[in-house]
């Protein structure tokens, strides 16, 4: 048994920052141990040989491998702004996100590895999909209306990924409203403090304490 859930996470992994952006919102304390994926320690792999993350031991020794049971996990403790109202973690947009659109941009930005077509041909298939959220951000401030939900915090990490490709394209390209919600949630308290530094964590190492603040906001 572990007085504390600890938590394997990739600062820049969008599966893992999703993960703690749910954590921290819902204010619920957590050990960090800070991996790089090209090293993973032993122990990571010990309780979840898949090797990818996030990850969550519980403190009654439960595994959680999954970023959304990671979310629904947190959320289910404290969900103060009921990020959870409505469809919640089974919206069909976050399977849309997950899926297809996943599938694209992992073509888009890894181009040279799939060479059956080109950057530009992957970056339009991904389209579709910011195809499908511009009208939406254009009737309302966020993708399920006037108030941040669940749905919000599973997509955008993987739109900034998008976003972050080629800059100067998606600056100069029409998906305004897109971008302003994108900006919006990059530029919040929640955000700025998920996305910290912190070094590599290697067996033996203390954890660190995350979040490492108490009033969060977006």
């Amino acid at each position: 048994m572990i007085d504390t859930p600890i938590l394997y996470s990739f600062r820049r992994c969008p599966y893992a920052m999703r993960a703690r952006m749910a954590i921290a919102y819902a204010d619920i304390n957590v050990g960090l141990r800070e991996v790089v994926l090209k090293d993973k320690p032993p122990a990571m792999l010990e309780v979840s040989p898949k090797g990818t993350v996030p990850v969550v031991i519980d403190v009654d020794g439960t595994i959680i491998e999954e970023s959304r049971d990671v979310m629904r996990w947190a959320l289910h403790q404290n969900d103060p702004d009921a990020w959870l109202a409505g469809l919640g973690l089974d919206d069909p947009l976050i399977s849309a996100c997950d899926d297809d659109f996943k599938h694209w941009l992992d073509r888009y930005k890894y181009a040279v590895r799939f060479p059956e077509q080109d950057e530009i041909w992957y970056r339009g298939q991904a389209e579709a999909f910011l195809a499908t959220l511009e009208p939406r951000l254009g009737d309302a401030r966020f993708l399920n209306g006037s108030s941040l939900s669940v749905t919000d915090i599973a997509v955008f990490p993987f739109i900034r990924q998008f976003a972050n490709v080629d800059l100067k394209w998606w600056d100069d390209h029409p998906y305004p409203n897109v971008a302003r919600w994108l900006d919006g949630l990059v530029s919040s308290e929640l955000f700025i403090e998920v996305m910290k530094k912190y070094p590599q964590w290697q067996d033996g190492d203390p954890e660190i304490a995350f979040p490492s603040w108490k009033a969060l906001s977006c």
